[in-house]
């Protein structure tokens, strides 16, 4: 089994087509059977996103309304969400202070971090962090994590 953890900037690709669309459409099906974990402001982030590609002309007013309900079924349904725990935002608060990463990059990385944490000391396979945002690729990297750019699928 394959564990997961995507962003807001690879989720949206799911739901609006993109460089990297197939590719995460492909390791998030259900069929796959992948664990895929977002943390709870991924919701907002998301909704946001496909909001910004309507307003931007990049998809219908039709297309954004059928994607964000997709989304929310989703979200409730499909994803393992993680609540923004004290924990977690006290260190996201560090990863921002020590990578100067944008607040809700922090707060992405800090869950999958703990989340990674998890899945190892129960003798499960590694997380990998999915995101397009450079930055946050490179600090999670330095903090060891496996990370897979969708941009880089074609």
């Amino acid at each position: 089994m394959s564990f997961y953890f995507f962003d807001s900037s690879a989720l949206v690709k799911r739901y609006v087509g993109e460089v990297g669309t197939a590719w995460v459409r492909g390791v998030t099906d259900p069929e796959i059977g992948a664990r895929i974990y977002v943390v709870s402001i991924t919701g907002v982030e998301v909704i946001a996103g496909i909001a910004r590609n309507q307003k931007g002309q990049s998809i219908t007013a039709s297309d954004a309304e059928i994607a964000i309900t997709s989304f929310r079924k989703d979200y409730e349904d499909e994803f393992l969400v993680v609540d923004t725990s004290l924990t977690i935002i006290m260190s996201a608060m560090s990863l921002a202070e020590r990578y100067a990463l944008r607040g809700y990059d922090a707060v992405q990385l800090a869950a999958a971090l703990t989340i990674n944490k998890q899945l190892v000391a129960a003798k499960l396979p590694a997380l990998t962090l999915v995101s397009a945002d450079i930055e946050l690729n490179n600090a999670a990297g330095h903090e060891g994590l496996t990370v897979d750019d969708p941009n880089k699928h074609s």
